[in-house]
């Protein structure tokens, strides 16, 4: 039995991640779009000014708590001293993930 799209959403999520470390410059952004990628979920990943990289990502509540695990443990060269999820609501409105 198929749920309606109300009930489905229920199951999904959107988090805005502010990562801090060493992770510009190391393959961190790569590294977010591999494993985004892997575990289906759409976003972005970013660098910002002040040298923390903002990630975007929406998919399965599931996925994006296992896909916050990756980020915190970082990629092989990169330091996450902190990592900041906002949870948001689900919109939808992104078809892939991307790297900016």
């Amino acid at each position: 039995m198929t749920g309606s799209t109300s009930d489905m959403r229920g199951n999904y999520a959107r988090i805005k991640a502010l990562v801090s470390g060493r992770v510009q410059g190391v393959g961190f952004r790569s590294f977010a779009g591999r494993y985004a990628n892997a575990f289906g979920l759409t976003g972005w990943v970013k660098n910002l000014y002040d040298g923390r990289v903002e990630v975007v990502a929406e998919g399965e509540k599931a996925k994006i708590l296992s896909y916050i695990r990756l980020l915190e443990e970082g990629s092989t060269w990169s330091r996450v001293d902190n990592i900041s999820v906002d949870w948001q609501q689900y919109k939808g409105d992104l078809t892939s993930f991307r790297i900016k």
